[in-house]
């Protein structure tokens, strides 16, 4: 098979497996439970898959940002990579909820409405005490964290100090994640949370329509909202919570040792102390090695890097938003689980093709204009 040209592909070839990985979880637990909970028990996949994403997450995230130098650029990019597939998908979970093949989390329909789509559309709803529509979108929250914190830090010129932010992380995970083991922001708390939500949208927009001080201000603020919110509203609990931001900075110290601006000593030094301090986060057997097998798949790929990679599994990491945001809905209508993917990958090459491609076009022409 041919070889796929890109030098991020080892990137592409991360996701893929790591999106599959993901929907395997779930279409095992839900098509055969008995025998995925023997699986379950050893290793954790859909952990395995989604700290896999939150290493490359933390990897390229922080290169893209430095690399445009704009933060107009960078959110536009954002909002046009992950909200056209992401309104889709809720759309479509509404529909096969009225169809009634759906099942829809109960708050969605007793909390504030306005609330729900302040949450589940700034993908915030995690730590906002919002129920998400989707439930795998717990990971977006995190996601949204990160980039408020690693948009902060690149504004006050800290960027480079990304193994520091994942240890000091790492560390501060264990005592706070110890003294709260409930999310603070939470329940019923719709005032606050709409409000959290509001002002998150207002400093990206600030952030990315000023200059000077206004920027400034506006990019440290959110910076500091992003960790108070995994600190305060993280569900998963606080040790979780900052065990994935944690590994997401790792990722990043990565990219730093890559480009020469951190020495590897500090870069492998974040990664074992997120693991050490990481793996007792969740009383769960496959916890542990799912971190650790995701750093190790990670740190192939890594040392693979500059090879070529086949061109179908790059295919499969440009999929993989689909592929991770979709397949909960199909699993609710999918008979068993050889059919739920053959239907499933299908089903993403063309929302990719539909969706995600022509936004993410269209993202970078208003980038640039």
């Amino acid at each position: 098979m041919a070889p796929t040209p890109s030098r991020l592909a080892w990137l592409d070839a991360l996701r893929g497996p790591a999106a599959l990985a993901v929907a395997l979880h779930h279409s095992g637990w839900t098509f055969i439970p008995g025998l995925w909970a023997e699986v379950d028990r050893r290793i954790d996949v859909g952990t395995w898959g989604v700290f896999v994403f939150f290493l490359v997450s933390g990897y390229i995230i922080p290169a893209s940002l430095e690399r445009r130098g704009d933060l107009r650029v960078f959110w536009t990019g954002r909002a046009f990579r992950l909200l056209p597939l992401l309104l889709a998908a809720l759309g479509l979970a509404f529909l096969l909820a009225s169809a009634g093949v759906f099942a829809l989390h109960p708050g969605v329909s007793t909390r504030p409405a306005p609330l729900v789509a302040l949450g589940n559309l700034t993908m915030l709803q995690e730590l906002l005490g919002v129920p998400a529509v989707i439930d795998v979108m717990w990971t977006l929250s995190y996601e949204m964290a990160f980039y408020l914190m690693a948009v902060g830090l690149f504004t006050v010129r800290q960027a480079h100090r990304s193994a520091a932010v994942a240890i000091v992380l790492a560390v501060s995970a264990v005592p706070l994640g110890l003294l709260l083991t409930r999310p603070v922001i939470g329940g019923r708390a719709d005032l606050v949370a709409a409000l959290l939500g509001v002002v998150v949208v207002v400093v990206i927009v600030v952030s990315a329509t000023a200059r000077g001080g206004a920027r400034t201000a506006a990019a440290v603020t959110g910076g500091l909202l992003g960790l108070a919110l995994v600190i305060l509203g993280s569900r998963i609990g606080a040790w979780q919570g900052l065990t994935v931001l944690a590994m997401m900075f790792a990722g990043t110290a990565v990219y730093r040792a890559e480009q020469g601006t951190i020495r590897w000593s500090a870069a492998v030094a974040a990664v074992l102390t997120v693991l050490a301090c990481g793996a007792l986060a969740k009383d769960d057997p496959g916890w542990a090695p799912a971190l650790s097998l995701a750093v190790a798949f990670f740190g192939a790929a890594f040392a693979l890097r500059h090879r070529s990679f086949p061109r179908w599994l790059a295919h499969l990491g440009v999929i993989s938003f689909s592929l991770y945001l979709l397949h909960p809905l199909l699993l609710r209508v999918s008979p068993n689980l050889p059919l739920f993917f053959l239907v499933l990958l299908p089903l993403c090459y063309l929302t990719h093709r539909l969706i995600e491609a022509p936004a993410q076009r269209l993202g970078r022409r208003l980038g640039r204009g």
